[in-house]
C-alpha cells in the first residue's frame, strides 16, 4: 500500500523560510518521480517542484528560492521554501508517479498524493 506523508507546514511571516518533508512508502522510492504541488483557495493546483534522481524541476514563481531534494536512504523528498511570499500560501501536497510528466503538473496528474499540509504566510 503506497503512503505519502508530509509535515513540515504551519504559519511563517513573509521573508521566513520553512521545510517540507514527505514520507513514502509501499513502493520502490527511487523508480518513482516525486513532485510538490499546490493549491490556494480559488486557484487551480499548481506543480511547483519535482525530482527524479539528478533531475529537478521548479515553476517559474518559485525557482531561485524552493529547493528541492530527496534522501533515497530515508525514501524521503524535501522542500526547501526561503524568502517565503503571502503568495506562496496554499496547501501543499506531494505526490509521485512513473511519469516526468505528471510530476511536473503535466496531465494525466500523479498517481499517488499525500494528504497534503498547509502552509500560510503572513505578510
Amino acid at each position: 500500500q503506497v503512503q505519502l506523508v508530509e509535515s513540515g507546514g504551519g504559519s511563517v511571516a513573509a521573508g521566513g523560510s520553512q521545510r517540507l518533508s514527505c514520507a513514502a512508502s509501499g513502493y520502490t522510492f527511487s523508480s518513482y518521480c516525486m513532485g510538490w504541488f499546490r493549491q490556494a483557495p480559488g486557484k487551480e493546483r499548481e506543480g511547483v517542484a519535482a525530482i527524479r534522481g539528478g533531475a529537478t524541476y521548479y515553476t517559474d514563481s518559485v525557482r531561485g528560492r524552493f529547493t528541492i531534494s530527496q534522501d533515497n536512504a530515508k525514501n524521503t523528498v524535501y522542500l526547501q521554501m526561503n524568502s517565503l511570499k503571502a503568495e506562496d500560501t496554499a496547501m501543499y501536497y506531494c505526490a509521485a508517479d512513473l511519469k516526468w510528466s505528471a510530476c511536473v503538473g503535466g496531465l494525466p496528474p500523479p498517481t499517488y498524493w499525500g494528504q497534503g499540509t498547509q502552509v500560510t504566510v503572513s505578510s
